[in-house]
């Protein structure tokens, strides 16, 4: 084994907000402010995005669906797709400050912010963002040992009948997933895990499709289609249950439709057609899953579609589904944690650029199948092993999905996809204050700033009801 060079490598070009390339001629390597160029084409940034969209959200929209009824849900849902996509495009207009052909690039959503908005807002952005990735991380800690556990049960159900409990403790299947997620966070940055993406997206189709096709054989088995126009009734909850829990529901809609800080760091030039892919994918899929989810249980749709056990048979089809979650989860934790790992590491290479611990690598040969020799990084193995320990450790304290669902939803959706992206557009287009344009933008914010204050306070009041019952390591499902 010999020392390498500096392990920050690509990772350099990923936050660096005060420049440090030279502005050259671009090439097929690099672009014309000396950066390495991206390799991604639309496919890959699409994947990405799929990845990151159709995830552990998708399995709670028949419950919030259930919540909001079948006039409310379904445009609610629309709306969000809608917003999502505009606020998106909006944000891809930010990709170069100033020229929107030769301005300075913005490699990263806080690169972006930096360079357009500038000063406290940086800070705040920074901080958002940070915070809700980490606590994606525990959400999709949360919801892998879930599905691992619905795997166990049905095993259980199929041989001792529908009657027996079944319980499981969800610690040891959070210890598994973060185990694996330890290992592949020593992948070094997205470049690297494109192909983990495309496996990903493959697992979000499969078990979405297995879903809806669930739900629809559900409601044929009915005959009918179970709901209401307005949602679950009172009485089988109380009139503030059900504004507790609707404002909830739209929490947990808008955790599955949020993306954008993510968006930068995935593709440049081809995120507004990678965009309208996924968003028009993941709509089509959110729509069936959360409609025929809800017709087929109505207000006894459980939160979580594929593991609440509205469905018991075949067992072995829902076996591969919540499987395929697995999988999915695995490579979701690491699109959404590698912008998180990218930022830490440049920080630390900034600060203390004479660091052997933080800038050098050490080669590892791998005897096996012709690789090049892996980069093993000090700094990058201990700290992303502790980020997973620390992630691992929080979704054991707090294993509610519904709740933790909601919470991100609210806390990253109104700032990071709406708020931001909006505010930078006015400055790029310098739209002229009070003008027709930047009043309808302002509503569009203030707007859902009023759906996420709701939906947080939704998901807090359901944090709240959980603690009553709870006890820390001994959940049971």
């Amino acid at each position: 084994m010999k020392m390498g060079e500096n392990a920050a490598g690509k990772h350099q070009q990923a936050f660096d907000l005060g420049g440090g390339f030279a502005p050259q001629a671009p090439s097929k390597c690099f672009d014309d402010d000396g950066r390495l160029k991206r390799s991604g084409t639309v496919w890959t940034a699409s994947a990405h995005i799929i990845t990151a969209v159709i995830g552990s959200g998708v399995l709670s929209l028949a419950w919030a669906t259930a919540q909001l009824g079948w006039v409310a849900g379904p445009t609610v849902l629309f709306l969000f797709s809608f917003v999502t996509y505009y606020t998106s495009c909006l944000l891809a207009a930010c990709y170069r400050s100033g020229d929107p052909v030769s301005g300075k690039r913005n490699y990263t959503y806080m690169e972006a912010v930096q360079n357009n908005l500038g000063g406290f807002q940086v800070k705040i952005c920074g901080f958002i963002q940070y915070f809700n990735l980490v606590g994606v991380a525990i959400g999709y800690t949360i919801a892998a040992s879930i599905s691992m556990i619905a795997i166990k049960r049905s095993s259980c159900f199929h041989e001792k009948g529908h009657q027996n409990p079944c319980g499981v403790s969800g610690t040891p299947y959070m210890i598994m997933f973060g185990v694996v997620e330890i290992l592949f966070s020593q992948i070094p940055d997205f470049d690297q895990i494109s192909w983990l993406s495309m496996l990903a997206a493959v697992m979000s189709f499969t078990y979405s499709t297995i879903g809806l096709g669930l739900g629809v054989s559900k409601v044929a088995e009915n005959k009918k289609i179970k709901g209401s126009l307005t949602g679950i009734s009172i009485g089988r909850v109380t009139q503030t249950q059900k504004i507790w829990r609707s404002f909830q529901a739209l929490g947990a809609i808008a955790f599955a439709y949020s993306y954008s800080l993510i968006l930068i760091e995935i593709q440049h030039k081809t995120m507004k057609r990678a965009t309208f892919i996924s968003v028009v994918t993941t709509t089509v899929f959110y729509m069936f899953c959360g409609c025929f989810g809800y017709a087929a249980f109505g207000d006894m749709a459980p939160g979580n579609l594929l593991t609440g056990f509205g469905f018991y048979n075949p067992y072995w089809l829902l076996d591969i589904a919540n499987a395929a979650i697995v999988i999915h989860l695995v490579g979701a934790y690491q699109v959404y944690c590698q912008p998180l790992f990218a930022f830490v590491e440049n920080t630390a290479a900034r600060y203390f650029p004479e660091s052997k611990f933080i800038n050098n690598t050490v080669d590892i040969p791998i005897p096996i199948g012709g690789y090049k020799p892996y980069k093993l990084n000090l700094f990058r193995l201990v700290w992303r092993t502790l980020f997973v320990c620390l992630t691992t450790l929080v979704a054991m304290l707090m294993p509610f999905f519904n709740d933790v669902v909601g919470i991100l939803g609210a806390f990253g959706f109104w700032p990071l996809t709406v708020y931001f992206p909006v505010e930078m557009y006015i400055v790029q287009k310098k739209i002229p204050k009070w003008s027709t344009q930047w009043v309808s933008l302002q509503i569009l914010s203030v707007a859902c700033l009023i759906i996420s204050v709701c939906a947080a306070a939704g998901s807090f009041a359901g944090v709240v009801i959980d603690l009553k019952i709870y006890k820390p390591f001994k959940t049971m499902y």
